[in-house]
């Protein structure tokens, strides 16, 4: 573990404060709000975290309009993953080897000026697939080179003790986002239109920049890390998760749970047959914001566990309970029933999204954490798109609910036998 950095503010001045009494010690945890380098970063989140959701909404439903067919759709998504993948890796070598605020600030910008490009095609009418189809593959390739930036800087900003509740706040705010994202901009577009929703984002992104020209210069901190970043500082980074079990780990335990145990391709066959009585659009509806909507619970009641020591362990415990709440889930035959458990869910995946993501930060030493932060926001973007190729797969060969219960029984089993045979992860705390 790293402690020989130092934050652009000082933060030794604030000890360790002894655990709060009554409600509080279950609510949220916010003393990382305390400081302003932070609190900027993370009020530039509120606002994006809608904001990057109304275009979320907006690009597959220009694309349906123009094309009438759910497989372009399908298409463009596909058409911002490899961006995605590409630029995070490289953008998390870049972030380890130039002042992550400049960085952020280029990519911010990126960000807001495709935005403004989404706005004008749709106000100019020009109907083109082709077009919204690059852009957001432009639009994922800064993505990709901000994820990383943004998450490593964290660790500069906020002192070690205080990493999970910062994780905490951002995790919450990124699925209020999920949330209230697509709810908003259901609710918009038959009032504003198409166009005006891009221009909302792009008015967001605008916000994002100011906040980020008023942090403090984040430079590397060794002079090491000021090398060209390319292939063999990626390759490095690989290598580094390689020789560092813990990291290793982590990453290994976000891909056991998404792609062994997250089932949302097959939520619309299950409303459509399992809770069809219920009716069909209530039920998809509430399978897919049950999730996110437990993860927002999960941070907002994120004081119960944000000051765990024992990261590691929190990781297994949220990753087991996440493969458990599945398996009930996919045996529920009650439309409600069925809701809590991914409530249930999505509080476990809340609760593993923050001390993984603590990991990240403070196992991996700041010249690497760029890296590792690129290699994470690959597997957060990929793990979800091969669950649904491989559910989508075996709930059409088995039947869903049986394909539901088998990818929760194998995230716990697979697990618990990781944790068995790498003690590491067991014995990591802070």
């Amino acid at each position: 573990m790293d402690t020989s950095e130092s934050s652009p503010e000082p933060q030794t001045a604030t000890p360790v404060e002894a655990p709060r009494g009554g409600w509080r010690r279950w609510a949220m945890d916010t003393r990382p709000l305390r400081r302003p380098a932070y609190r900027r970063l993370w009020g530039s989140t509120i606002v994006t975290a809608v904001g990057s959701q109304l275009t979320a909404v907006a690009v597959p439903k220009q694309i349906y309009d123009i094309t009438g067919s759910s497989a372009w759709v399908g298409y463009a998504s596909l058409a911002g993953l490899l961006p995605l993948v590409v630029f995070a890796l490289w953008g998390g070598a870049v972030a380890d080897s130039m002042d992550r605020r400049k960085l952020l600030l280029i990519t911010n910008s990126g960000i807001a000026v495709t935005s403004v490009l989404f706005w004008l095609q749709a106000l100019a009418g020009l109907d083109s697939v082709a077009v919204l189809m690059v852009l957001l593959a432009t639009q994922q390739a800064f993505f990709g080179l901000n994820a990383p930036a943004r998450n490593a800087s964290i660790a500069r900003l906020v002192p070690e003790h205080e990493l999970a509740a910062a994780n905490a706040l951002g995790s919450t705010v990124m699925q209020t986002g999920l949330v209230a994202g697509p709810l908003l901009a259901g609710a918009l577009i038959p009032v504003i239109g198409l166009p005006e929703l891009y221009l909302i984002d792009a008015l967001a992104l605008c916000f994002a920049v100011w906040a980020v020209l008023r942090l403090p210069a984040l430079p590397p901190l060794t002079t090491s890390s000021t090398r060209r970043a390319g292939l063999r500082e990626i390759a490095a980074g690989f290598r580094y998760i390689s020789l560092h079990k813990v990291l290793l780990l982590s990453f290994l335990a976000d891909i056991v749970a998404m792609v062994l145990g997250m089932p949302r391709a097959l939520f619309p066959q299950l409303a459509a047959q399992t809770y069809a009585p219920y009716g069909e659009g209530l039920a998809l509806g509430l399978l897919f914001a049950a999730i996110p909507f437990g993860a927002v619970a999960g941070g907002l009641f994120s004081g119960t566990f944000s000051r765990a020591r024992r990261h590691g362990w929190m990781v297994i415990g949220a990753v087991v309970a996440w493969g458990v709440a599945i398996t009930g889930f996919g045996l529920s035959t009650s439309l409600w029933v069925a809701v809590a458990f991914l409530i249930a869910a999505g509080v476990a995946d809340m609760v593993s999204m923050v001390f993984r993501g603590a990991i990240l930060l403070s196992a991996a030493t700041d010249e690497m954490r760029g890296r590792m932060q690129g290699v994470f926001t690959v597997v957060v973007a990929g793990g979800p798109r091969l669950a649904d190729v491989l559910h989508g797969t075996a709930g059409s060969a088995f039947g869903p609910r049986t394909a539901v219960v088998w990818g929760g029984l194998l995230v716990v089993g697979v697990m618990l036998a990781l944790a068995a045979a790498v003690p590491d992860l067991r014995r990591y705390r802070v």
